[in-house]
């Protein structure tokens, strides 16, 4: 399947041109066709296989495609990706603003081992559309009310396998707790 089979916004095509890619990979031509639709799905497949790409095309596609439900405040994102170490937040990020080169979609990571005051202005000083966070922190800003997650449209649990490995469990089911109930959002 061609990307260009998908009907996504033209700046989101742009990008993926620019990055080389034509053609789905097989978990992102299984996935796709159902996410964007706004379907749940779940996958599973090795590393480097598309899978972060496969979520992100259909985050953005969403925040390009609808306008967000009611007023938002700072520190309220539209999607929220939860990952399990700070380096696989930083590359997600990373990815991230590859594909949002071509549009004005604002990604922040919220991690330990980084500078606290630095995120905190991040998600506050403005409208913020992604978070990409480890739990930890996230609940750290959530209980200071830095962050709000009542109105999260895409809830991504990315490596989740590897989140109960790490114990993150309880972390992730009272962040998901904090977001609108599942008939309200994408998962």
């Amino acid at each position: 399947m061609r990307f260009h089979d998908l009907d996504l916004p033209s700046e989101i095509m742009h990008a993926i041109s620019d990055l080389g890619f034509a053609y789905c990979t097989p978990i992102q031509a299984q996935t796709l066709p159902h996410t964007l639709t706004g379907k749940d799905a779940s996958g599973k497949a090795q590393t480097g296989t598309g899978k972060t790409a496969a979520f992100l095309t259909t985050i953005f596609t969403r925040l390009l495609r609808t306008t967000p439900p009611g007023k938002r405040r700072h520190g309220s994102p539209r999607a929220l990706i939860l990952a399990p170490t700070r380096e696989l937040v930083l590359q997600i990020v990373a990815d991230a603003r590859e594909l949002t080169q071509y549009c004005n979609v604002v990604t922040v990571a919220i991690l330990g081992g980084m500078d606290y005051q630095k995120q905190q202005r991040q998600i506050t000083e403005q409208q913020v559309d992604i978070i990409v966070a480890t739990p930890g922190r996230l609940l750290d800003f959530k209980r200071q009310q830095y962050v709000h997650l009542d109105q999260v449209e895409i809830l991504v649990i990315d490596e989740a396998d590897r989140m109960l490995d790490m114990g993150f469990i309880p972390d992730v089911r009272q962040i998901v707790h904090a977001t609108p109930n599942k008939d309200k959002r994408q998962t």
